[in-house]
């Protein structure tokens, strides 16, 4: 029973709305040990009606809409910021010369090498420092760039593992594969292990190879839910949960059994529209027919002689003869290794190193990535999540400094604290009326996330970015038959008529708690939504048809008007250029203000010691576990594990994180 109540974060942290999914209610206490108020907002709005909307007519004769303050482009109105390779002029090639005659030692590549890439695990959008253990998304995309214009780099051998990230970057990557080739040289893929995003990357690159052992599983998508509303009945807990909006499913995990029809239909929805594009991308990649992927993957093949046959990979073969054949190609002696570069040295080559420095524009770059708290915690892990105070700093300095010309707000966030997202919304729009910002969406950018987001002027995502999640949920857990059950008891001295609403856990709310906490709740969502209609310019009706918690993937949310333009960071930087009055033909400087300096636990796991890497471990969990102080504005975590790809863990593991994250 003890373990059960350390799942409940015990009898006095027993409120569910601790980390619900919602937007700032004058209801949630900061601390729970008694009842408080929290600000609902920092900044006085107002959002007209449609009959109210006021109609000002500009100098050309057409009506302009004078609540406009960002939002409102289409994708067609923006520069697309694709890739385009261009050949070195011959001084520059001569100047690249020089530069590589001068570069440190860890910058020295064999003329001929081949850039040789692993892609496992999990991606982080962070800028990770050179002592940091795994992958960083811009850091990759950045040795894609640097290897197609260095002279010493041949090609690409790219190694895919089982990935631990969402399809967003998935995209990313794959986008950056395909402006590889433009430079004419190879790109080559090993799969030993494949499903669906290792593939969609692979496909993508000239050749696709894997061994006779190969574990692929391509069958298809799903998306799971689990429920705990049958262990909490078993148990005496009752989850008095009040939801404002009929797609936010937050919430859901307690009180029902069963999917909701209109949590099914999103789901389903969302669903749809990641197969759908995968087996878009894929056939056509392949110089396939769609029916025809459709129908291999319903034919449940796992056998790595069909993917031959059939034209799906390249060749069985094991690593070493795939290194044979490019010594092969690039005419390296047999008994001569392969000169090779690993992705973590060839990140220390400068893009000066190339030629590939910008101009004298600068563009500051912020990242925004993980779970939202306002303050830092004695349990953050350094890097792990967003802090709004150290964010909100980054956002003064860009605006008070005259060196930016415009700023990027990269984010890759499921939301989290809603009074945190509400002062970052603030300072982004402060920042958004003295210079150009663009928010640029990674895999998840909603909830909070979009809270964020929707301050900037031009909102960026890519096709499968989960966005939008427009809604709230709050509530409370009552406790009285599990404390009756286990002997406890528990009495309180109140003074106010609402002074034990969310004190007394002991108890159901009586008729006039439960309908003050009902219109709590739909305060809060009609304030994030009047919010969110607000920075994107459209009317509280309109707002509301896209808004009631729904979660959108990124193309959807386009064509609603959620956002603006489809594409990755070098999108946002083309945009940001164009609205800076800034050539798009001329190179600007990218100025990363998220760059971490590594922490002393870093550097020690980064030269071995697995106890510090177990210690951030530990660490980690227990900020998981945790609860934060004030509400949340969270996406629905079933739906972001799922959805995203994390869950191949133990299934009560995963059942209780699916609980926790949708507090």
């Amino acid at each position: 029973m003890s373990k059960l109540l350390l799942l409940l974060h015990t009898p006095h942290f027993a409120s569910v709305h601790r980390r619900a999914l919602i937007a700032p209610t004058p209801l949630s206490p900061l601390h729970f040990h008694g009842p408080s108020s929290v600000p609902l907002r920092a900044l006085s709005f107002s959002v007209k009606s449609k009959e109210e909307e006021e109609v000002v007519v500009g100098k050309d004769g057409k009506k302009v809409n004078s609540n406009k303050s960002s939002g409102g482009g289409r994708d067609e109105d923006y520069p697309s910021g694709e890739f385009q390779f261009e050949e070195f002029s011959w001084w520059r090639n001569f100047s690249v010369k020089i530069k590589m005659l001068v570069a440190f030692p860890w910058e020295r590549v064999r003329k001929g090498a081949v850039l040789n890439m692993k892609l496992r695990g999990q991606i982080s959008d962070q800028l990770k420092s050179r002592f940091s253990s795994g992958l960083s998304l811009p850091q990759i995309c950045e040795n894609i760039i640097k290897a197609a214009y260095d002279p010493r780099i041949s090609g690409i051998y790219l190694h895919i593992e089982t990935l631990n990230c969402g399809w967003g970057k998935v995209e990313e990557i794959r986008r950056h594969v395909l402006d590889f080739k433009k430079s004419g040289k190879f790109i080559v893929a090993y799969v030993p292990t494949c499903r669906e995003k290792e593939y969609y990357v692979a496909c993508a690159c000239d050749e696709i190879y894997a061994p006779p052992s190969a574990y692929f599983s391509l069958f298809g998508l799903t998306v799971q839910a689990s429920f705990l509303s049958g262990v909490l009945d078993k148990v005496g807990i009752e989850p008095q949960v009040e939801r404002i909006g009929k797609y936010k499913s937050a919430g859901d995990q307690l009180i029902r059994k069963t999917m909701s029809e209109e949590n099914c239909e999103m789901l389903t929805a969302l669903l749809d529209n990641i197969y759908g594009n995968w087996l878009d991308k894929v056939s056509s990649a392949q110089g396939k027919s769609r029916e025809d992927l459709e129908n291999f993957i319903n034919e449940g093949v796992y056998q790595v002689e069909r993917l031959k046959e059939e034209g799906w990979i390249t060749n069985i073969s094991y690593d070493d003869e795939v290194i044979s054949m490019l010594k092969k190609r690039l005419g390296v002696q047999r008994d001569k290794k392969l000169p090779m570069i690993d992705y973590r040295k060839y990140s220390g080559v400068r893009k000066w190193t190339l030629g590939l420095s910008g101009g004298k524009d600068q563009i500051a770059v912020i990242r925004a990535s993980g779970s939202i708290s306002r303050v830092r915690s004695p349990l953050s892990v350094p890097g792990s999540g967003i802090i709004a105070e150290q964010f909100i700093e980054k956002i003064r300095n860009v605006r008070e400094s005259k060196r930016y010309k415009a700023a990027i707000i990269r984010i890759d966030s499921p939301g989290g604290d809603a009074l945190a997202s509400d002062l970052m919304w603030r300072e982004i729009r402060l920042l958004a009326e003295s210079k150009p910002v663009i928010a640029s969406m990674s895999d998840v950018a909603a909830s909070g996330g979009y809270y964020m987001a929707m301050a900037a002027g031009t909102l960026v995502a890519e096709n499968l970015t989960l966005t939008g999640s427009i809604g709230v949920v709050t509530g409370k857990f009552n406790l009285g038959q599990l404390y009756e059950k286990i002997g406890f008891n528990k009495e309180i001295i109140s003074r106010g008529r609402y002074a034990e609403l969310l004190a007394a856990e002991q108890r159901p709310f009586r008729p006039d708690e439960a309908e003050l906490f009902a219109k709590s709740a739909q305060n809060a969502y009609k304030q994030f939504r009047d919010k969110a209609a607000f920075s994107r310019s459209m009317t509280v009706d309109k707002m509301e048809e896209v808004a009631q918690g729904r979660v959108w993937t990124g193309k959807d949310a386009a064509s609603r008007g959620l956002v603006d333009a489809i594409g990755g960071i070098s999108r946002a930087i083309a945009i940001a250029k164009l609205k800076a009055n800034i050539p798009q033909d001329r190179q600007v400087s990218l100025v990363e203000l998220s760059r971490s300096s590594p922490s002393l636990p870093e550097i020690l796991s980064g030269v071995g010691n697995t106890l510090v890497g177990v210690d951030i471990t530990l660490k980690e969990v227990l900020r998981e576990l945790s609860i934060s102080d004030g509400v949340q504005a969270r996406m629905d975590g079933i739906m972001f594990q799922r959805l995203e790809g994390y869950s191949y863990a133990n299934p009560i593991f995963a059942l209780i994180k699916d609980y926790l994250s949708s507090l």
